[in-house]
């Protein structure tokens, strides 16, 4: 069963010879402002017309934030929802680090965290976002086995999302501008919504439901 450990580096979740930790320092290449626009997913967040400073993004589905991190480096605002106690955790700890680093300080100043279910919270709370992000867990293939790893002890603790529909419907009862969804480049839509577009790429595509507010 893995655990949660104090180390040197910062809280790991260890089992066995696997070992895993939030880590924001290694994206610290991809959100470079020179860089970050073209990320698949920030171009994917983006609603034409509104500049992302203005925008609020809700990640649904925070795991280990690193998507929310590449939205905050583009200027959104984004808040997080993690449902699973030790993710939360690798992940409180991961923002604690980053706010000591001069280098990341000012995006995850831009990042909330809220340790609770993304679909009640959606369904019942006032949020008013512009995007939603949803990532649910997909079974994967990867030739990586450093991927391999991290997933193997996720998948201990989070399931692959069972009721799309629910995520769906909640993420939708929010009131977004725009709904981003997270799939593998061959996979099959969240329940079996077709989406207004897609954005694909070698490991990922992000499919957009879009919305007209009153």
């Amino acid at each position: 069963m893995p655990q949660l450990v104090e180390t040197s580096e910062g809280l790991a979740l260890v089992e066995g010879e696997l070992s895993m930790r939030g880590d924001f320092t290694r994206m610290l290449s991809r959100v470079n402002p020179n860089k970050v626009h073209q990320e698949l997913l920030v171009k994917a967040a983006k609603i034409k017309g509104t500049p992302t400073e203005e925008l609020l993004a809700v990640d649904a589905t925070a795991g280990l934030g690193e998507d929310s991190l590449l939205l905050a480096a583009a200027g959104f605002r984004v808040i997080m929802f993690e449902r699973d106690e030790t993710i939360a955790a690798l992940l409180e700890d991961a923002l604690a680090r980053a706010a000591a680093d001069p280098r990341l300080a000012g995006l995850v100043a831009r990042m909330e965290l809220r340790k609770e279910d993304s679909i009640a919270a959606l369904n019942s709370a006032k949020l008013a976002p512009d995007v939603v992000l949803l990532d649910p867990m997909f079974p994967t293939r990867t030739k990586s086995a450093s991927v391999k790893k991290k997933f193997q002890l996720i998948h201990g603790l989070e399931a692959p999302c069972e009721d799309e529909e629910a995520l769906l419907a909640a993420a939708e009862a929010a009131g977004p501008r725009k709904i981003v969804i997270k799939r593998p480049p061959k996979g099959p839509h969240l329940a079996g919504r077709k989406p207004a577009y897609s954005l694909t790429g070698k490991a990922v595509r992000y499919d957009c439901l879009v919305y007209a507010r009153p």
